[in-house]
Protein backbone atom coordinates (compact mmCIF):
# COMPACT_ATOMS: atom_id res chain seq x y z
CA UNK A 1 0.00 0.00 0.00
CA UNK A 2 2.01 3.52 -1.39
CA UNK A 3 0.87 7.04 0.54
CA UNK A 4 -0.58 9.35 -0.85
CA UNK A 5 1.05 12.39 0.19
CA UNK A 6 -1.67 15.07 -1.64
CA UNK A 7 -2.80 17.61 0.11
CA UNK A 8 -6.73 17.24 0.06
CA UNK A 9 -7.53 19.84 2.76
CA UNK A 10 -4.83 21.90 2.39
CA UNK A 11 -2.63 21.26 5.24
CA UNK A 12 -0.13 22.68 4.07
CA UNK A 13 -0.34 25.67 2.01
CA UNK A 14 0.36 29.18 1.48
CA UNK A 15 -1.95 32.49 2.82
CA UNK A 16 -2.55 34.88 -0.40
CA UNK A 17 -0.94 38.52 0.65
CA UNK A 18 0.95 36.83 3.80
CA UNK A 19 -2.37 37.19 5.57
CA UNK A 20 -1.96 35.99 9.20
CA UNK A 21 -3.54 33.59 10.86
CA UNK A 22 -3.05 33.05 14.29
CA UNK A 23 -4.30 35.67 16.63
CA UNK A 24 -4.27 36.13 20.96
CA UNK A 25 -7.79 33.89 21.39
CA UNK A 26 -5.45 31.18 19.03
CA UNK A 27 -2.14 31.44 19.91
CA UNK A 28 -2.15 32.74 24.07
CA UNK A 29 -3.69 30.88 27.45
CA UNK A 30 -7.23 32.70 28.54
CA UNK A 31 -5.50 31.75 32.27
CA UNK A 32 -2.02 33.32 32.12
CA UNK A 33 -2.62 35.35 28.97
CA UNK A 34 1.13 34.02 27.53
CA UNK A 35 1.69 32.13 24.20
CA UNK A 36 0.57 28.64 24.72
CA UNK A 37 2.61 26.15 26.22
CA UNK A 38 2.12 22.48 25.79
CA UNK A 39 -1.92 23.75 24.88
CA UNK A 40 -4.35 20.75 26.11
CA UNK A 41 -7.58 20.95 24.04
CA UNK A 42 -10.94 20.13 26.68
CA UNK A 43 -14.08 18.36 25.37
CA UNK A 44 -15.89 21.49 25.36
CA UNK A 45 -13.11 22.67 22.81
CA UNK A 46 -11.71 25.53 24.81
CA UNK A 47 -7.56 25.61 24.68
CA UNK A 48 -5.71 26.13 27.95
CA UNK A 49 -1.84 25.59 28.48
CA UNK A 50 -0.98 21.84 31.03
CA UNK A 51 0.48 24.18 33.43
CA UNK A 52 -2.39 26.47 33.85
CA UNK A 53 -4.80 23.21 34.16
CA UNK A 54 -2.97 21.62 36.80
CA UNK A 55 -3.43 24.75 38.84
CA UNK A 56 -6.96 24.43 39.14
CA UNK A 57 -8.47 22.96 41.68
CA UNK A 58 -10.10 19.45 40.90
CA UNK A 59 -13.32 18.13 42.57
CA UNK A 60 -13.81 14.70 42.73
CA UNK A 61 -17.32 13.36 40.57
CA UNK A 62 -18.92 10.15 40.56
CA UNK A 63 -18.79 8.58 36.84
CA UNK A 64 -21.46 5.87 35.87
CA UNK A 65 -19.79 5.68 32.26
CA UNK A 66 -17.07 3.41 33.48
CA UNK A 67 -13.55 3.14 31.32
CA UNK A 68 -15.58 4.76 28.28
CA UNK A 69 -15.15 8.89 29.23
CA UNK A 70 -16.37 11.36 26.82
CA UNK A 71 -12.89 12.82 27.49
CA UNK A 72 -10.69 12.02 24.83
CA UNK A 73 -6.65 11.91 25.30
CA UNK A 74 -3.88 10.93 23.47
CA UNK A 75 -2.74 8.70 26.26
CA UNK A 76 -6.00 6.88 26.85
CA UNK A 77 -6.09 6.09 22.94
CA UNK A 78 -4.91 2.75 23.81
CA UNK A 79 -6.21 1.99 26.90
CA UNK A 80 -8.98 -1.16 26.94
CA UNK A 81 -12.40 -0.30 27.97
CA UNK A 82 -13.19 -0.72 31.53
CA UNK A 83 -16.08 -2.63 32.60
CA UNK A 84 -19.27 -0.05 33.47
CA UNK A 85 -19.45 0.44 37.00
CA UNK A 86 -19.89 3.35 39.60
CA UNK A 87 -16.87 5.07 40.38
CA UNK A 88 -15.52 7.87 41.43
CA UNK A 89 -13.77 10.15 39.17
CA UNK A 90 -11.51 13.28 39.23
CA UNK A 91 -12.63 16.91 37.37
CA UNK A 92 -12.27 20.11 36.53
CA UNK A 93 -14.21 23.25 35.53
CA UNK A 94 -13.13 24.78 32.43
CA UNK A 95 -11.84 28.52 32.94
CA UNK A 96 -13.47 29.92 30.12
CA UNK A 97 -16.80 28.34 30.18
CA UNK A 98 -16.98 26.28 33.75
CA UNK A 99 -18.09 23.07 31.89
CA UNK A 100 -17.17 20.10 33.98
CA UNK A 101 -14.17 18.45 32.54
CA UNK A 102 -13.64 14.87 33.48
CA UNK A 103 -10.14 14.13 33.76
CA UNK A 104 -8.83 10.61 32.28
CA UNK A 105 -6.51 8.42 34.33
CA UNK A 106 -3.53 9.93 33.42
CA UNK A 107 -4.69 13.46 34.54
CA UNK A 108 -4.46 16.76 32.69
CA UNK A 109 -1.68 15.67 30.48
CA UNK A 110 -3.29 12.65 29.36
CA UNK A 111 -6.20 15.18 27.23
CA UNK A 112 -5.64 16.01 23.85
CA UNK A 113 -3.08 18.10 22.53
CA UNK A 114 -4.37 20.77 20.53
CA UNK A 115 -1.96 20.76 17.56
CA UNK A 116 -3.28 23.12 15.79
CA UNK A 117 -2.33 25.93 18.36
CA UNK A 118 1.00 24.29 18.62
CA UNK A 119 0.94 25.34 15.12
CA UNK A 120 -0.53 28.82 15.76
CA UNK A 121 2.19 29.19 18.39
CA UNK A 122 4.81 28.98 15.93
CA UNK A 123 3.48 30.96 13.26
CA UNK A 124 3.08 33.91 15.99
CA UNK A 125 6.96 32.94 17.11
CA UNK A 126 7.94 33.18 13.06
CA UNK A 127 6.07 36.37 12.51
CA UNK A 128 7.96 37.58 15.72
CA UNK A 129 11.60 36.96 13.63
CA UNK A 130 11.66 34.13 15.94
CA UNK A 131 11.78 34.88 19.30
CA UNK A 132 10.92 32.45 21.31
CA UNK A 133 11.80 29.56 19.16
CA UNK A 134 14.44 26.88 20.29
CA UNK A 135 15.80 24.20 18.86
CA UNK A 136 14.56 21.10 18.38
CA UNK A 137 17.22 19.25 18.79
CA UNK A 138 19.73 20.86 21.68
CA UNK A 139 16.93 23.00 23.43
CA UNK A 140 19.80 25.92 23.64
CA UNK A 141 19.86 28.08 20.49
CA UNK A 142 17.51 30.10 18.90
CA UNK A 143 16.01 27.94 15.48
CA UNK A 144 17.56 29.16 12.38
CA UNK A 145 16.16 26.89 9.81
CA UNK A 146 13.64 24.06 10.00
CA UNK A 147 14.04 20.85 8.05
CA UNK A 148 11.24 20.20 6.15
CA UNK A 149 11.79 16.19 5.80
CA UNK A 150 11.69 15.87 9.90
CA UNK A 151 9.76 18.27 10.40
CA UNK A 152 12.24 19.94 13.16
CA UNK A 153 13.26 23.07 13.93
CA UNK A 154 16.77 23.16 14.38
CA UNK A 155 19.51 25.86 15.12
CA UNK A 156 22.47 26.53 13.21
CA UNK A 157 24.99 23.84 14.62
CA UNK A 158 22.31 21.35 14.55
CA UNK A 159 21.34 22.18 11.44
CA UNK A 160 25.16 21.50 9.96
CA UNK A 161 25.56 18.47 11.90
CA UNK A 162 22.11 17.29 10.42
CA UNK A 163 23.98 17.65 6.97
CA UNK A 164 26.92 15.47 7.70
CA UNK A 165 24.68 12.38 9.09
CA UNK A 166 24.61 9.87 6.11
CA UNK A 167 20.71 9.60 7.12
CA UNK A 168 19.77 13.10 7.33
CA UNK A 169 22.36 14.82 4.32
CA UNK A 170 19.94 15.09 1.65
CA UNK A 171 17.17 16.47 3.77
CA UNK A 172 15.49 19.90 2.38
CA UNK A 173 16.02 22.72 5.01
CA UNK A 174 14.41 25.63 4.56
CA UNK A 175 15.00 29.23 6.46
CA UNK A 176 12.91 30.36 9.06
CA UNK A 177 11.81 33.65 7.29
CA UNK A 178 10.82 31.51 3.64
CA UNK A 179 8.21 29.94 6.54
CA UNK A 180 6.48 32.94 7.52
CA UNK A 181 3.61 32.68 4.79
CA UNK A 182 2.74 29.11 5.37
CA UNK A 183 -0.23 28.41 7.29
CA UNK A 184 1.01 25.12 8.93
CA UNK A 185 4.84 24.23 9.95
CA UNK A 186 3.67 22.38 13.02
CA UNK A 187 6.11 18.84 14.37
CA UNK A 188 4.98 15.85 13.17
CA UNK A 189 2.46 13.96 15.73
CA UNK A 190 4.05 11.25 16.87
CA UNK A 191 2.55 7.57 18.12
CA UNK A 192 1.99 8.39 22.15
CA UNK A 193 2.49 4.11 22.70
CA UNK A 194 5.76 4.30 20.14
CA UNK A 195 7.65 7.77 20.68
CA UNK A 196 9.60 7.16 17.38
CA UNK A 197 7.14 6.24 15.17
CA UNK A 198 4.81 9.34 13.09
CA UNK A 199 1.14 8.93 12.86
CA UNK A 200 0.34 8.13 9.62
CA UNK A 201 -2.13 5.35 9.49
CA UNK A 202 -5.54 5.71 10.47
CA UNK A 203 -7.43 2.03 12.35
CA UNK A 204 -10.91 1.73 10.89
CA UNK A 205 -11.82 -0.47 13.54
CA UNK A 206 -10.73 1.17 16.37
CA UNK A 207 -11.55 5.11 14.85
CA UNK A 208 -8.01 6.33 15.78
CA UNK A 209 -4.81 7.63 14.01
CA UNK A 210 -1.72 4.83 14.41
CA UNK A 211 1.93 3.99 13.57
CA UNK A 212 3.46 1.23 11.32
CA UNK A 213 4.40 -0.39 14.96
CA UNK A 214 0.61 0.15 15.93
CA UNK A 215 -0.62 -1.90 12.83
CA UNK A 216 1.77 -4.95 13.22
CA UNK A 217 0.89 -5.26 17.44
CA UNK A 218 -2.34 -4.18 18.90
CA UNK A 219 -4.03 -2.99 15.91
CA UNK A 220 -2.91 -6.26 14.08
CA UNK A 221 -6.18 -7.67 12.54
CA UNK A 222 -7.91 -4.12 12.01
CA UNK A 223 -8.36 -2.88 8.70
CA UNK A 224 -6.23 0.14 8.11
CA UNK A 225 -5.53 3.27 5.46
CA UNK A 226 -3.49 5.90 5.14
CA UNK A 227 -4.31 9.23 6.70
CA UNK A 228 -4.64 10.72 3.51
CA UNK A 229 -6.62 7.88 1.82
CA UNK A 230 -9.56 8.31 4.71
CA UNK A 231 -9.55 12.11 5.22
CA UNK A 232 -11.88 12.31 2.63
CA UNK A 233 -14.94 10.09 4.62
CA UNK A 234 -14.01 11.13 8.03
CA UNK A 235 -13.65 14.92 7.13
CA UNK A 236 -17.46 14.63 4.86
CA UNK A 237 -18.87 13.27 7.95
CA UNK A 238 -17.45 16.48 10.26
CA UNK A 239 -18.27 19.04 7.49
CA UNK A 240 -22.16 17.02 7.75
CA UNK A 241 -22.12 17.46 11.65
CA UNK A 242 -20.71 21.47 10.89
CA UNK A 243 -23.51 22.39 8.71
CA UNK A 244 -25.77 21.19 11.19
CA UNK A 245 -23.99 23.36 13.84
CA UNK A 246 -23.66 26.32 11.37
CA UNK A 247 -27.61 27.02 11.63
CA UNK A 248 -27.34 27.02 15.30
CA UNK A 249 -24.90 29.40 15.22
CA UNK A 250 -26.76 31.40 13.08
CA UNK A 251 -30.28 31.30 15.22
CA UNK A 252 -28.01 32.02 18.28
CA UNK A 253 -26.50 35.01 16.68
CA UNK A 254 -29.92 36.35 15.94
CA UNK A 255 -31.68 35.31 19.21
CA UNK A 256 -28.78 37.41 21.01
CA UNK A 257 -28.83 39.96 18.48
CA UNK A 258 -32.50 40.00 19.43
CA UNK A 259 -32.24 39.93 23.22
CA UNK A 260 -29.35 43.05 22.75
CA UNK A 261 -32.20 44.88 21.38
CA UNK A 262 -35.08 43.67 23.76
CA UNK A 263 -32.52 44.42 26.76
CA UNK A 264 -32.35 47.95 25.04
CA UNK A 265 -35.80 48.29 25.20
CA UNK A 266 -36.09 47.13 28.49
CA UNK A 267 -34.16 50.17 29.62
CA UNK A 268 -35.80 52.41 27.86
CA UNK A 269 -38.97 50.99 28.99
CA UNK A 270 -38.01 51.29 32.49
CA UNK A 271 -36.52 54.88 32.26
CA UNK A 272 -39.94 55.88 30.95
CA UNK A 273 -41.87 53.88 33.34
CA UNK A 274 -39.61 54.98 36.30
CA UNK A 275 -39.89 58.81 35.46
CA UNK A 276 -43.61 57.68 35.28
CA UNK A 277 -43.60 56.38 38.66
CA UNK A 278 -41.95 59.54 39.98
CA UNK A 279 -44.03 62.06 38.20
CA UNK A 280 -47.21 60.55 40.06
CA UNK A 281 -44.93 59.94 43.31
CA UNK A 282 -44.14 63.61 42.97
CA UNK A 283 -47.76 64.98 42.25
CA UNK A 284 -49.23 62.38 45.47
CA UNK A 285 -46.50 63.81 47.47
CA UNK A 286 -47.82 67.35 47.02
CA UNK A 287 -51.45 66.08 47.11
CA UNK A 288 -50.67 64.30 50.37
CA UNK A 289 -48.71 67.23 51.35
CA UNK A 290 -51.62 69.89 50.41
CA UNK A 291 -54.06 67.36 52.15
CA UNK A 292 -52.07 67.58 55.14
CA UNK A 293 -51.81 71.32 55.51
CA UNK A 294 -55.87 71.04 54.97
CA UNK A 295 -56.17 68.78 58.08
CA UNK A 296 -54.07 70.67 60.22
CA UNK A 297 -55.60 74.06 59.17
CA UNK A 298 -58.99 72.21 59.79
CA UNK A 299 -57.72 70.60 63.04
CA UNK A 300 -56.92 73.97 64.49
CA UNK A 301 -60.31 75.82 63.37
CA UNK A 302 -61.75 73.11 64.99
CA UNK A 303 -59.31 73.93 68.46
CA UNK A 304 -60.06 77.72 68.09
CA UNK A 305 -64.07 76.75 67.54
CA UNK A 306 -63.95 74.86 70.56
CA UNK A 307 -61.98 77.45 72.33
CA UNK A 308 -64.42 80.10 71.71
CA UNK A 309 -67.34 77.88 72.98
CA UNK A 310 -65.53 77.26 76.06
CA UNK A 311 -64.26 80.48 76.73
CA UNK A 312 -68.19 82.38 76.36
CA UNK A 313 -69.17 79.45 79.01
CA UNK A 314 -66.87 80.42 80.89
CA UNK A 315 -68.14 83.85 80.45
CA UNK A 316 -71.79 83.01 81.24
CA UNK A 317 -71.33 80.97 84.08
CA UNK A 318 -68.49 83.19 85.66
CA UNK A 319 -70.99 86.45 85.45
CA UNK A 320 -74.22 84.14 86.71
CA UNK A 321 -71.59 82.53 89.95
CA UNK A 322 -70.43 86.68 90.53
CA UNK A 323 -74.48 87.41 89.99
CA UNK A 324 -75.51 84.38 92.33
CA UNK A 325 -72.95 85.41 94.90
CA UNK A 326 -74.09 89.11 95.13
CA UNK A 327 -77.59 87.99 95.86
CA UNK A 328 -76.68 85.17 98.31
CA UNK A 329 -74.52 87.68 100.40
CA UNK A 330 -76.47 90.50 100.05
CA UNK A 331 -79.51 88.00 101.35
CA UNK A 332 -77.41 86.89 104.37
CA UNK A 333 -76.46 90.05 105.67
CA UNK A 334 -80.19 91.27 105.25
CA UNK A 335 -81.28 88.66 107.04
CA UNK A 336 -78.38 88.90 109.58
CA UNK A 337 -77.79 92.04 110.34
CA UNK A 338 -81.21 94.00 109.03
CA UNK A 339 -83.48 95.06 111.47
CA UNK A 340 -87.51 93.87 111.03
CA UNK A 341 -88.96 97.10 108.99
CA UNK A 342 -85.66 96.61 106.65
CA UNK A 343 -86.11 93.64 106.36
CA UNK A 344 -89.47 94.39 104.84
CA UNK A 345 -88.83 97.36 103.66
CA UNK A 346 -86.17 95.67 100.95
CA UNK A 347 -88.01 92.04 100.63
CA UNK A 348 -89.60 93.17 97.37
CA UNK A 349 -86.40 93.53 95.46
CA UNK A 350 -84.33 90.90 97.20
CA UNK A 351 -87.35 88.11 96.33
CA UNK A 352 -87.43 89.65 92.75
CA UNK A 353 -83.81 89.15 92.18
CA UNK A 354 -83.29 85.47 93.75
CA UNK A 355 -86.76 84.11 91.97
CA UNK A 356 -84.88 85.42 88.77
CA UNK A 357 -81.57 84.34 89.63
CA UNK A 358 -82.97 80.98 90.22
CA UNK A 359 -84.85 80.92 87.09
CA UNK A 360 -81.94 80.82 85.02
CA UNK A 361 -81.25 78.10 83.10
CA UNK A 362 -77.49 77.09 82.84
CA UNK A 363 -75.43 73.20 82.27
CA UNK A 364 -73.38 71.98 84.59
CA UNK A 365 -71.15 70.17 81.88
CA UNK A 366 -68.96 71.78 79.25
CA UNK A 367 -70.96 72.65 76.29
CA UNK A 368 -68.10 71.04 73.82
CA UNK A 369 -66.15 67.86 74.29
CA UNK A 370 -62.67 66.55 73.15
CA UNK A 371 -64.10 63.97 70.62
CA UNK A 372 -60.90 64.71 67.81
CA UNK A 373 -60.62 61.18 65.79
CA UNK A 374 -58.36 60.96 62.76
CA UNK A 375 -59.45 58.16 60.60
CA UNK A 376 -56.60 57.65 57.93
CA UNK A 377 -59.13 54.74 56.27
CA UNK A 378 -61.90 57.08 54.89
CA UNK A 379 -62.12 58.83 51.57
CA UNK A 380 -61.44 62.19 51.67
CA UNK A 381 -62.34 62.90 48.05
CA UNK A 382 -59.81 64.41 45.38
CA UNK A 383 -56.78 66.53 45.27
CA UNK A 384 -55.02 67.46 42.45
CA UNK A 385 -56.90 64.48 40.47
CA UNK A 386 -55.35 62.27 43.04
CA UNK A 387 -57.71 60.24 45.47
CA UNK A 388 -56.59 60.76 48.87
CA UNK A 389 -57.78 59.41 52.24
CA UNK A 390 -57.59 60.35 55.95
CA UNK A 391 -60.64 62.71 57.35
CA UNK A 392 -60.84 64.47 61.02
CA UNK A 393 -64.14 63.43 62.67
CA UNK A 394 -65.80 65.56 65.64
CA UNK A 395 -69.03 63.60 65.19
CA UNK A 396 -69.90 61.22 68.64
CA UNK A 397 -72.39 59.10 68.29
CA UNK A 398 -75.14 59.15 71.08
CA UNK A 399 -77.03 56.79 72.24
CA UNK A 400 -80.15 58.41 73.07
CA UNK A 401 -80.68 59.89 69.09
CA UNK A 402 -79.72 56.63 67.52
CA UNK A 403 -83.05 55.06 65.88
CA UNK A 404 -84.20 51.31 64.88
CA UNK A 405 -85.72 50.80 61.49
CA UNK A 406 -87.07 47.63 59.62
CA UNK A 407 -89.63 45.51 59.21
CA UNK A 408 -89.10 42.82 61.28
CA UNK A 409 -88.12 44.72 64.08
CA UNK A 410 -91.01 43.19 66.39
CA UNK A 411 -92.04 40.56 64.39
CA UNK A 412 -90.02 37.06 63.70
CA UNK A 413 -90.97 33.33 62.43
CA UNK A 414 -88.95 30.88 63.93
CA UNK A 415 -85.75 29.77 62.38
CA UNK A 416 -86.18 32.15 59.57
CA UNK A 417 -83.79 34.82 59.36
CA UNK A 418 -85.45 38.32 60.63
CA UNK A 419 -82.98 41.80 60.71
CA UNK A 420 -83.88 45.58 61.13
CA UNK A 421 -81.03 48.55 61.09
CA UNK A 422 -79.60 50.52 63.45
CA UNK A 423 -79.11 54.31 62.08
CA UNK A 424 -76.47 55.76 64.29
CA UNK A 425 -76.69 59.79 65.58
CA UNK A 426 -74.64 62.24 66.78
CA UNK A 427 -76.51 64.64 69.92
CA UNK A 428 -77.33 66.90 67.02
CA UNK A 429 -79.42 64.22 65.71
CA UNK A 430 -77.38 64.24 62.17
CA UNK A 431 -76.43 60.72 60.79
CA UNK A 432 -72.56 60.29 62.08
CA UNK A 433 -71.68 58.76 58.08
CA UNK A 434 -69.06 56.68 59.24
CA UNK A 435 -68.99 53.22 61.29
CA UNK A 436 -66.29 51.52 64.15
CA UNK A 437 -68.76 52.47 66.98
CA UNK A 438 -68.95 49.48 69.32
CA UNK A 439 -72.34 47.94 68.94
CA UNK A 440 -74.18 45.22 71.96
CA UNK A 441 -77.15 43.65 70.81
CA UNK A 442 -78.77 40.62 72.89
CA UNK A 443 -81.88 38.60 71.83
CA UNK A 444 -83.00 36.25 74.73
CA UNK A 445 -86.42 34.09 74.85
CA UNK A 446 -88.44 35.35 77.84
CA UNK A 447 -89.10 31.84 78.81
CA UNK A 448 -85.87 30.72 78.51
CA UNK A 449 -83.65 33.70 79.60
CA UNK A 450 -79.94 31.46 79.99
CA UNK A 451 -80.31 30.83 76.17
CA UNK A 452 -79.71 33.78 74.29
CA UNK A 453 -80.33 33.87 70.18
CA UNK A 454 -77.06 34.06 68.14
CA UNK A 455 -76.91 37.57 66.49
CA UNK A 456 -74.87 38.88 63.70
CA UNK A 457 -74.01 42.89 63.45
CA UNK A 458 -72.40 44.10 60.15
CA UNK A 459 -71.09 47.57 59.55
CA UNK A 460 -72.07 49.49 57.10
CA UNK A 461 -69.15 52.36 57.29
CA UNK A 462 -71.82 54.50 56.63
CA UNK A 463 -73.10 55.16 60.46
CA UNK A 464 -75.60 52.47 59.97
CA UNK A 465 -75.73 48.84 61.43
CA UNK A 466 -76.89 45.78 59.85
CA UNK A 467 -78.11 43.43 62.95
CA UNK A 468 -79.96 40.12 62.54
CA UNK A 469 -80.52 36.87 64.27
CA UNK A 470 -82.27 33.73 63.76
CA UNK A 471 -85.07 32.15 66.72
CA UNK A 472 -85.47 29.25 66.97
CA UNK A 473 -88.82 28.59 68.98
CA UNK A 474 -92.24 30.90 68.32
CA UNK A 475 -92.50 32.43 71.88
CA UNK A 476 -91.82 36.04 73.24
CA UNK A 477 -88.09 37.52 73.13
CA UNK A 478 -86.80 40.81 74.62
CA UNK A 479 -83.86 42.36 72.26
CA UNK A 480 -81.30 44.92 73.92
CA UNK A 481 -79.23 47.08 71.68
CA UNK A 482 -76.58 49.63 73.32
CA UNK A 483 -74.29 51.45 72.08
CA UNK A 484 -71.77 52.72 74.30
CA UNK A 485 -73.19 50.24 76.76
CA UNK A 486 -76.14 52.45 76.77
CA UNK A 487 -79.46 51.36 75.44
CA UNK A 488 -80.63 53.60 71.84
CA UNK A 489 -84.13 55.12 71.35
CA UNK A 490 -86.69 52.34 71.69
CA UNK A 491 -84.48 49.57 73.82
CA UNK A 492 -85.06 47.19 74.83
CA UNK A 493 -88.30 46.31 73.03
CA UNK A 494 -89.92 42.91 72.43
CA UNK A 495 -90.85 40.99 69.32
CA UNK A 496 -93.04 38.12 68.77
CA UNK A 497 -91.93 34.95 67.15
CA UNK A 498 -94.41 33.02 65.53
CA UNK A 499 -94.10 29.33 63.88
CA UNK A 500 -92.55 29.20 60.45
CA UNK A 501 -94.65 30.44 57.67
CA UNK A 502 -96.37 27.44 56.32
CA UNK A 503 -97.28 27.82 52.73
CA UNK A 504 -100.45 26.49 51.42
CA UNK A 505 -100.47 22.60 49.91
CA UNK A 506 -103.77 22.85 48.13
CA UNK A 507 -104.91 25.00 45.38
CA UNK A 508 -106.17 28.45 45.27
CA UNK A 509 -109.43 27.88 42.90
CA UNK A 510 -113.35 28.60 41.87
CA UNK A 511 -114.83 25.64 42.79
CA UNK A 512 -114.04 22.12 43.26
CA UNK A 513 -115.68 21.21 40.34
CA UNK A 514 -113.40 23.05 38.14
CA UNK A 515 -110.04 22.56 39.72
CA UNK A 516 -110.39 18.49 39.94
CA UNK A 517 -111.95 17.92 36.62
CA UNK A 518 -115.31 17.09 37.51
CA UNK A 519 -114.32 14.65 40.03
CA UNK A 520 -116.51 13.27 42.31
CA UNK A 521 -114.37 12.48 45.61
CA UNK A 522 -112.48 16.11 45.54
CA UNK A 523 -113.41 17.67 48.69
CA UNK A 524 -113.14 21.69 49.69
CA UNK A 525 -112.00 23.36 53.36
CA UNK A 526 -115.11 25.88 52.22
CA UNK A 527 -117.35 22.70 53.38
CA UNK A 528 -119.41 23.29 50.08
CA UNK A 529 -120.74 20.62 48.37
CA UNK A 530 -123.06 19.70 45.00
CA UNK A 531 -125.86 17.64 43.90
CA UNK A 532 -125.20 14.03 42.32
CA UNK A 533 -123.05 13.32 44.88
CA UNK A 534 -119.97 15.55 44.48
CA UNK A 535 -118.52 15.85 48.08
CA UNK A 536 -116.59 19.61 47.22
CA UNK A 537 -117.82 22.85 46.17
CA UNK A 538 -119.08 24.15 42.61
CA UNK A 539 -120.76 27.64 41.94
CA UNK A 540 -123.78 28.40 42.85
CA UNK A 541 -124.24 25.96 45.10
CA UNK A 542 -124.57 24.96 49.06
CA UNK A 543 -121.41 26.17 50.73
CA UNK A 544 -119.82 28.11 48.24
CA UNK A 545 -118.21 31.11 49.18
CA UNK A 546 -118.97 32.92 46.04
CA UNK A 547 -115.28 33.40 45.73
CA UNK A 548 -111.94 32.24 44.96
CA UNK A 549 -110.46 30.49 47.71
CA UNK A 550 -107.93 28.04 48.81
CA UNK A 551 -108.47 24.29 49.13
CA UNK A 552 -106.83 23.57 52.04
CA UNK A 553 -107.93 26.08 54.09
CA UNK A 554 -110.78 28.13 52.69
CA UNK A 555 -108.48 31.37 52.81
CA UNK A 556 -109.68 33.73 50.35
CA UNK A 557 -106.40 35.93 50.08
CA UNK A 558 -104.03 34.07 47.55
CA UNK A 559 -101.06 35.13 49.15
CA UNK A 560 -101.35 34.81 52.89
CA UNK A 561 -100.49 31.66 55.34
CA UNK A 562 -102.21 28.79 55.71
CA UNK A 563 -103.89 27.67 58.58
CA UNK A 564 -104.69 23.95 58.09
CA UNK A 565 -103.60 21.78 61.08
CA UNK A 566 -103.92 18.65 59.09
CA UNK A 567 -106.09 16.86 61.01
CA UNK A 568 -107.62 13.66 60.37
CA UNK A 569 -111.60 15.32 60.06
CA UNK A 570 -110.57 17.89 57.95
CA UNK A 571 -111.75 17.06 54.52
CA UNK A 572 -109.44 20.10 52.71
CA UNK A 573 -106.54 17.27 52.81
CA UNK A 574 -108.60 15.17 49.80
CA UNK A 575 -107.37 18.45 47.36
CA UNK A 576 -103.99 19.62 47.56
CA UNK A 577 -102.46 20.09 43.93
CA UNK A 578 -105.02 19.53 41.63
CA UNK A 579 -104.75 22.47 39.32
CA UNK A 580 -106.08 23.27 35.89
Amino acid sequence: MSENRKPLLGFVSKLPGGTALGNSGKTHCPLCMGLFKAPRLLPCLHTVCTTCLEQLEPFSVVDIRGGDSDTSSEGSIFQELKPRSLQSQIGILCPVCDAQVDLPMGGVKALTIDHLAVNDVMLESLRGEGQGLVCDLCNDREVEKRCQTCKANLCHFCCQAHRRQKKTTYHTMVDLKDLKGYSQIGKPILCPAHPAEELRLFCEFCDRPVCRDCVVGEHREHPYDFTSNVIHKHGDSVRELLKGTQPHVEALEKALAQIKIMNSALQKRVEVVAADVRTFSEGYIKAIEEHRDKLLKQLEDIRVQKENSLQLQKAQLEQLLADMRTGVEFTEHLLTSGSDLEILITKGVVVERLRKLNKVEYSTRPGVNDKIRFCPQEKAGQCRGYVIYGTINTKEVDPAKCVLQGEDLHRAREKQTASFTLLCKDAAGEIMGRGGDNIQVAVVPNDKKDSPVRTMVRDNKDGTYYISYTPKEPGIYTVWVCVKEQHVQGSPFTVTVRRKYRPHPGVFHCCTFCSSGGQKTARCACGGTMPGGYLGCGHGHKGHPGRPHWSCCGKFNEKSECTWTGGQSAPRSLLRTVAL
